[in-house]
C-alpha cells in the first residue's frame, strides 16, 4: 500500500456495488444515471461515465436501450471475480476454476453427449441479445455450455449456419391468431407491431436480415404469408402485394436497426440517449445562435420529446394512410376478381 487515496470514481463503484450485492439495488432495478450520479456524489460527467463503465464491465450492470442501466439478473457477489473474462456470460453458482480438473473434464465429456442444436442455438441467441451479435462466437457458446468449441461442429457446420438457425429459432417463437382481425389495415397492423416487439426483444436480429439478399429462413415465411393475406381481394396484382409487403417489412426493419446501434452507443460511452442528448445541448446551441436556423432554434428552445416507439407508430400509421389511398386507386380502376384465385 502506497498510502494514496483510491481514484474517486472507484470509492462510488465500491458504493453501488455493495447496494447489489446486498439486495438494495435488484436485478432489473435501475442503477443511478451519469446525471444521477454527478448530482448525487459532486462528480464530473467523465468520472460518472467510468463508474457505469467499471460496473459494466464487472458484469454487475448492462445498458437496456429506453430505460437505463439495470442490473444484471441473477448477479452474485462473486461474478465480480469472473467478469475479467469475457469469453462468458456470467452466472449465478458457476465460479470458473483456473485449471482444467479431472473432474471439470468428466463434466464437459457429460456436457458434450448432452449437447443439442437446440441447446447450442438457445445460448447463441442468449448471448447476442445481452452482448451483439458479434459476442456470439463458436467459441463463446462453447465457453457458456462449457464443451470444446469442436463439439459445436457436429452439430452446426459454422457461424453463418448457426446464424441461420438464430434467426429461424426466433422467427419460430411467434404465432398470428387462428382468427385474423377484420380488415386489411388491422392485419397489417398485427403483423408491423409483432416484428417491432420482436426486433426489440432481439436488437441484433434487424441489422442482420436483409432485403436485397434474404436469407432462407423458413420460420420467417408465415409472416410474409400473413401479409399477403391481408391483402387478399383488394385488387392488386401479385407483384404489387409483394413490393407493399416489402415496404412495410423495410420499414420496420429500417426503424428497428436504431436498437441495436443505440444498445451498442450506450454502452460504449455509459450514456443513455437523453444524457448524450443533454451533453450535446452546449454545442448545439451554438450551432443555432445564428437565425439561420429559427425553426430548429425554437424546437432546441422548447424541447422535443424522442421517442422510438412513438416514432414506429407514427411512420406504421402514415404508411398504412398511404397503402389506403393506393387500394382506393386501385379499386376505381382495376378489374375485379381476386389475382391470387
Amino acid at each position: 500500500m502506497n498510502g494514496q487515496a483510491a481514484p474517486r470514481y472507484t470509492r462510488i463503484v465500491a458504493e453501488l456495488r455493495q447496494r447489489i450485492e446486498t439486495g438494495e439495488l435488484a436485478p432489473g432495478d435501475r442503477v443511478p444515471s451519469t446525471r444521477e450520479i454527478t448530482r448525487q456524489w459532486g462528480v464530473a460527467m467523465a468520472t460518472a461515465t467510468k463508474v457505469l463503465t467499471e460496473l459494466r464491465r464487472q458484469g454487475l450492470v448492462r445498458a437496456v436501450p429506453g430505460v437505463g442501466t439495470v442490473v444484471e439478473p441473477g448477479v452474485r457477489p462473486e461474478q465480480s471475480e469472473q467478469s475479467e473474462r469475457p469469453e462468458r456470460v456470467e452466472h449465478p453458482g458457476r465460479p470458473a476454476p483456473a485449471h482444467r480438473s479431472p473432474t471439470a473434464a468428466r463434466r464437459r465429456s457429460t456436457a458434450d453427449q448432452a449437447l443439442t442444436p437446440e441447446r447450442i442455438v438457445g445460448v447463441a441467441i442468449a448471448v447476442a441479445d445481452v452482448e451483439g451479435l458479434a459476442a456470439a462466437s463458436m467459441r463463446r457458446v462453447a465457453a457458456e455450455l462449457e464443451v470444446a468449441t469442436m463439439s459445436l461442429y457436429r452439430h452446426v457446420a459454422d457461424k453463418d449456419a448457426l446464424l441461420l438457425e438464430m434467426m429461424d429459432s426466433v422467427f419460430r417463437q411467434w404465432s398470428f391468431p387462428e382468427e385474423p382481425p377484420e380488415g386489411w389495415r388491422e392485419r397489417l397492423e398485427l403483423v408491423a407491431r409483432m416484428l417491432w416487439e420482436m426486433f426489440r426483444r432481439h436488437p441484433w436480429l434487424a441489422p442482420t436480415l436483409s432485403v436485397t439478399r434474404p436469407q432462407m429462413v423458413a420460420g420467417a415465411l408465415p409472416f410474409s404469408e400473413w401479409t399477403l393475406m391481408a391483402l387478399d381481394g383488394l385488387g392488386l396484382d401479385p407483384s404489387t402485394a409483394f413490393t407493399a409487403h416489402l415496404t412495410l417489412f423495410n420499414y420496420v426493419r429500417g426503424t428497428a436497426v436504431n436498437v441495436e446501434m443505440e444498445a451498442e452507443a450506450e454502452a460504449l460511452s455509459g450514456l443513455d440517449a437523453e444524457e448524450w442528448m443533454a451533453s450535446q445541448e452546449p454545442a448545439l446551441h451554438a450551432i443555432l445562435a445564428t437565425d439561420r436556423f429559427p425553426r430548429l432554434r425554437h424546437l432546441a428552445t422548447t424541447g422535443y420529446d424522442f421517442d422510438l416507439d412513438g416514432l414506429f407508430e407514427f411512420g406504421l400509421q402514415r404508411l398504412l394512410d398511404g397503402l389506403a389511398v393506393l387500394f382506393e386507386e386501385v379499386a376505381r380502376t382495376a378489374a375485379p376478381g381476386n389475382p391470387y384465385g
